[in-house]
């Protein structure tokens, strides 16, 4: 297994992991699929922010952050997307991943790292708390998807900015 910056020929295999996780599950509240052209402006965009699990060749999952909310008031804070394969789940890949983000994000002098994250995806909420991030709130019924209300969980974690 190898964690690399994510490359423009990986745009096809990661809005694959991420469509499916948008199709097949409730861990986010959009519908609207990711083409390979977004994905790849997301890489070009996000230098420095966007990573890869490589296993044999392939690509078995993904983070990237990106501005939390607009204003030069939050310029300081970012929100991340993690998405593991399913049969990546479990073997320390999303812990590597998270933690070549959490440090990149600080060595850039971001303050805060946020994640959002639906009740329906409870393995989600512990697998960061394991990495230190705290609840900081709940909301209940903002999304709504499959004709079910979903509720808004929201982690951070202060960096060690420099």
């Amino acid at each position: 297994m190898t964690l690399r910056a994510a490359q423009l020929s990986d745009a096809a295999a990661v809005a694959e992991l991420w469509n499916g996780m948008i199709r097949d599950s409730l861990a986010t509240f959009t519908t609207d699929e990711k083409s390979a052209d977004d994905i790849a402006t997301l890489i070009d965009t996000r230098t420095g922010a966007f990573w890869v699990a490589d296993v044999a060749g392939q690509v078995a999952g993904f983070v990237t952050y990106g501005s939390f909310r607009g204003g030069p008031g939050y310029a300081a804070t970012v929100e991340h997307s993690i998405v593991l394969a399913d049969a990546a789940q479990g073997q320390g890949l999303g812990r590597g991943l998270m933690t070549r983000a959490l440090d990149a994000a600080a060595a850039q002098g971001h303050h805060v790292m946020v994640a959002a994250i639906s009740s329906a995806n409870p393995g989600a909420v512990a697998f960061h708390e394991k990495l230190g991030f705290a609840q900081v709130g709940h909301m209940p019924e903002v999304g709504r998807k499959r004709d079910q209300w979903l509720d808004l969980i929201l982690m951070q974690k202060v960096l060690d900015a420099p």
